[in-house]
């Protein structure tokens, strides 16, 4: 189930928060409760994304992106994610989260998140390509940007970033047409 509760908490906390410029970064706290959990007793890969909302919904109001969004009826999807896992969160470990605006291109805006563990650790990072939509499809990015008030020419983005989009660039769509599936029900 979608964590509903929490997201409310982290929305009501992030009104009374002073406001963000829109590359600053949000930082929220949250626990790993044992319905976050996977077979292998640890933070779930899937409940993970889920959580990262928790940053990313709350980074959009504190920049003024939700108000936007509400004046012009707009709405905002996720058109693809990388992610790594490099520490274990486990049931009642604490974590912190951080999640700030990387930049944007003619279509898409580029985001960040983390989650890092209290010994300074960092749990998982991942790189999020995010659109705002309108009733004609994908709203430009820079046009967004400078709804919001700033340049519409976003900084560079960082190396990583351009090598991941060109990675998926050259990925296949739609994917796994290179061999027929095995359709054979199996005992």
């Amino acid at each position: 189930m979608y964590p509903f509760p929490r997201l409310l908490k982290e929305t009501l906390l992030s009104r009374r928060a002073v406001p963000l410029t829109l590359f600053e970064t949000h930082v929220s706290h949250h626990i790993c409760w044992p319905w976050d959990l996977d077979v292998w007793m640890e933070l779930n890969n899937g409940r993970t994304l889920t959580l990262y909302d928790l940053g990313r919904i709350p980074l959009a109001q504190r920049t003024g992106l939700l108000k936007l969004l509400a004046q012009e009826r707009w709405g905002l999807t996720m058109a693809g994610a990388t992610v790594r896992y490099r520490r274990r969160v486990r049931a009642f470990d604490r974590i912190e989260m951080r999640s700030r605006l990387i930049g944007w291109d003619a279509r898409f805006m580029y985001l960040e998140q983390s989650m890092w563990k209290t010994d300074g650790e960092c749990a998982s990072h991942a790189v999020y390509r995010g659109a705002v939509t309108g009733p004609n499809g994908i709203v430009p990015a820079p046009q967004v940007a400078e709804k919001m008030g700033a340049d519409p020419v976003s900084p560079p983005l960082p190396d990583w970033v351009r090598l991941w989009l060109r990675a998926e660039e050259a990925r296949p769509w739609p994917p796994m047409q290179d061999a027929p599936a095995d359709t054979r029900l199996r005992a």
